[in-house]
């Protein structure tokens, strides 16, 4: 990917002077991921995620091929060139949600932390080896060549895919559809405060910092002596530093919050941006990228893992993919504000508008990530009998309506509340399509609780969702009550 991405934003640099097409090639690698991103992720939750990731890596593929045959036959245009990075941006918005949801199912909860960091590493010294070897080849063999490479290690990575044995869940259920799937995955994230803070916080933090990336070729021209090479020594020194950096984040998160790394390297990271524009040479530049490259994977990893500790497993691809929409509609926006800002001003002015970069650093200081203690959400039975009903309703029969019974002491009133208000979002995170709570003005201290599942079959998988979390939310409820609470299910005669 990296290596793609070098040679298609140096050779758009050959095909034309035009300051936002340059901007451009990024905001088109990056916007499929926006568009797609829901989609994909839906895709990865209900379907094998082996076969689906290893068939995004054809996709990859037959692209890199499409664009290496293009640039050797000579007809590779500036909206052609942008056109194929954006179905390259579509393998991107295919594989993405898969591979984030399959790295906490091969390690435990406990190990999640250190395997994101090591993620990060991996991707970081692809970020130093891709543009070194893309800048490599582009000055002595020319991009057809990056693009046909790139081509050999989709494949390549295709065959390793296809080989690797995962074990899927069994279900006795029948699959999610894939429209039903987007909506509770919508749902879900709408529902979970950190999720939402997440959202925001990586939104804007890519906002800021795409200005760095999405220009950087047209630094590297301006810098004495500046070419190919100059800009591929930039960015491995922006990986170079994320990787140095992501070796000790294990270490540092012991005494520092998530909140402060995102705070600290939001900030950081746009300093040393200005910097990098600034600087009147190279020597000053290269260390200044190491430091945004530190900045930069302090706070996208720290982010990442509240997003990935915030989302259980049958939903994380789809989490994770609107996650990757922020993250990339960050990037996407970025790319073409900071692009059409170099374009009304010159290269000079340009760099002074870089004054105003870390003014937006501290636009989320409000919003945490931390939040307290990560809810614990491993896959658990939600105990009890479950009602049997006496005439068994078809699988997409419905809607379905719960009603839960409470009855409580009226002086806890208060607290109850409060547990029902969290009640509220996890019944709409497991895919309720509505809840309510009535009081019972005749009986002072009795409640009714109802929530509408969509069909039948939705209804029993809430037992599949049910996490270690609901189970602790359920023994909150109990003390607010005086007795058993009576729960009945009802469907309607209707079919969807």
């Amino acid at each position: 990917m990296w290596m793609n991405d070098v040679a298609a934003a140096w050779l758009m640099t050959t095909l034309t002077h035009s300051a936002v097409m340059v901007a451009l090639v990024q905001a088109a690698s990056t916007l499929p991921v926006f568009v797609l991103g829901l989609p994909s992720g839906a895709m990865a939750d209900i379907v094998d995620r082996r076969r689906y990731f290893a068939a995004t890596q054809l996709w990859v593929a037959c692209v890199a091929m499409l664009l290496c045959a293009a640039s050797l036959a000579g007809v590779l245009t500036a909206p052609l060139l942008l056109a194929l990075t954006f179905a390259n941006g579509i393998g991107l918005a295919m594989r993405w949600p898969v591979f984030a949801a399959i790295v906490p199912d091969v390690v435990p909860r406990h190990e999640l932390p250190a395997a994101l960091a090591l993620n990060g590493v991996a991707m970081n010294m692809s970020r130093v080896i891709g543009p070194v070897v893309a800048g490599a080849l582009l000055a002595g063999a020319g991009a057809a060549v990056v693009f046909a490479l790139n081509a050999v290690l989709a494949a390549a990575a295709f065959v390793l895919i296809i080989r690797w044995r995962s074990q899927r869940k069994a279900s006795a259920l029948p699959g999610e559809r894939f429209i039903g799937a987007m909506r509770v995955g919508l749902q879900h994230v709408a529902q979970s405060p950190r999720m939402r803070s997440v959202l925001i916080r990586i939104f804007l933090f890519f906002l800021q910092s795409t200005s760095l990336t999405a220009l950087l070729p047209l630094v590297a021209r301006n810098l004495h002596g500046g070419g190919a090479g100059t800009f591929t020594l930039l960015l491995a020194a922006m990986g170079a530093g994320a990787v140095a950096t992501a070796l000790y984040l294990p270490r540092l998160r012991q005494n520092i919050s998530r909140d402060r790394f995102v705070r600290w390297g939001t900030g950081v990271h746009a300093l040393a941006a200005v910097t990098v524009v600034f600087a009147p040479s190279l020597w000053l530049a290269v260390p200044a990228m190491a430091v945004a490259g530190m900045a930069w994977i302090a706070t996208a990893n720290s982010l990442t893992l509240a997003a990935q500790m915030a989302l259980p497993n049958w939903v994380r691809a789809r989490g994770m993919s609107i996650y990757q929409m922020a993250l990339m509609g960050g990037s996407a926006a970025g790319a073409a504000l900071w692009g059409r800002g170099h374009l009304e001003q010159r290269a000079g002015e340009h760099r002074r508008r870089g004054r105003g970069r870390p003014a937006g650093a501290g636009a989320d200081r409000r919003l945490s990530v931390d939040g307290g203690e990560d809810e614990d959400l491993t896959p658990a039975r939600p105990g009890g009998v479950p009602p049997v009903p006496l005439v068994e309703p078809l699988p997409d029969e419905g809607p379905v309506m719960v009603t839960v019974e409470y009855l409580i002491e009226p002086t806890r009133a208060d607290d109850f509340m409060r547990v029902m208000e969290d009640t509220r979002r996890a019944r709409l995170r497991q895919g309720a399509l509505s809840w309510g709570l009535f009081r019972d003005p005749s009986a002072p201290g009795r409640y009714i609780e109802y929530f509408l599942d969509e069909t039948w079959v939705e209804h029993l998988r809430r037992h599949e969702r049910f996490t270690a979390a609901d189970v602790g939310l359920r023994e909150r409820r109990s003390p607010s009550t005086s007795a058993p609470s009576r729960r009945r299910c009802s469907a309607s005669s209707g079919k969807r």
